[in-house]
């Protein structure tokens, strides 16, 4: 089993910044890689959305609506990844979740998971 662990969120004016984490583990097996590690969010009453992804050797992808604003950046040993988030607007309010993709234990499985979600409360 592996478990995505998110920390940073919270409540900040416009303007501000914030920083948020995601520690990747695994209870039981071990983790052998981790491919891409990404941050989407979700909104009241919209679709999770795409917020910026990076793979394990550093290639990065933003949302248009972040560009410049937000930057994702993953500590491979520790098998966290992180977004800072700058210049936050109220539209970036949402609850943030950490998404990783690899593979796990002595026969090398495949796996996808997700965290449980951070609250991100940007206010005007």
């Amino acid at each position: 089993q592996v478990q995505l662990v998110e920390s940073g969120g919270g409540l900040v004016q416009a303007g501000g910044s914030l920083r948020l984490s995601c520690a990747a583990s695994g209870s039981i097996f071990t983790i052998n890689s981790i491919n891409a590690m990404g941050w989407y969010r979700q909104a009241p009453g919209k679709q999770r959305e795409l917020v910026a992804t990076i793979t394990s050797g550093g290639s990065t992808n933003y949302a248009d609506s972040v560009k410049g604003r937000f930057t994702i950046s993953r500590d491979n040993a520790k098998n966290t990844v992180y977004l800072q988030m700058n210049s936050l607007k109220p539209e970036d309010t949402a609850v943030y979740y950490c998404n990783a993709d690899g593979l796990v234990g002595g026969d090398y499985r495949y796996f996808e998971v997700w965290g449980q979600g951070t609250l991100v409360t940007v206010s005007s």
